[in-house]
């Protein structure tokens, strides 16, 4: 009944023998009478080569599969019959989030554009374009943090990596004001590097 719905069980059963002798070798006598296309293609199913074509790669490789990161530590709480915990409703981390988000997003646009196609380089324009660039990439890598490290998991990597963000996000703002009033500002830089 098996073979029915797998055919490649029956392709496997009826060639394990000759499967294990071809495995480790390049070239057989059978291999090289059947190479041909027209062989190949009037050959009936159950007869074709019953090694997958994963396995024959794999012969060929000297060195073994590793993994990158290991899987983190599994731990169950509570029993399969459990409900899972819903969060309580907080429009800060919902539907207003999202939306300040997509504001921030779409407001980068035209304080991108505006500068250069206007072509007056007004300090106000520079500034609010630097507390939305300081806003979005926070915003960004916090998206991220949020997603690859839980806090059920790797609480301590979690902490880490928020107060990581926070200290490099202070830092850039920091750096950021400094170039605005003591230098020539974002745009300005920009628009020297364009015509340089």
């Amino acid at each position: 009944m098996a073979s029915i719905v797998r055919p490649g069980l029956l392709r496997q059963a009826c060639q394990a023998p000759v499967a294990s002798q071809r495995m480790f070798s390049t070239v057989t006598s059978s291999a090289m009478k059947r190479s041909s296309p027209l062989v190949q293609q009037f050959r009936p199913a159950f007869e074709r080569s019953a090694i997958p074509r994963s396995t024959r790669i794999a012969a060929f490789h000297a060195t073994q599969r590793q993994q990158i990161l290991p899987p983190l530590p599994q731990k169950v709480i509570g029993t399969t019959n459990d409900p899972t915990p819903v969060p309580d409703p907080a429009p800060a981390h919902g539907s207003y989030h999202w939306s300040f988000e997509r504001i921030v997003a779409a407001g980068l646009i035209p304080l991108t554009v505006a500068p250069f196609a206007a072509g007056s380089l007004n300090p106000t324009t520079d500034a609010i374009l630097c507390a939305l660039l300081v806003v979005h990439s926070h915003i960004g890598f916090e998206s991220c943090i949020i997603d690859y490290f839980p806090t059920k998991r790797v609480p301590k990597t979690r902490s880490a990596a928020m107060w990581a963000l926070r200290i490099s996000t202070v830092t850039l703002g920091i750096a950021l004001y400094s170039f605005e009033t003591n230098d020539v500002g974002i745009t300005e830089a920009i628009y020297r590097l364009w015509h340089a």
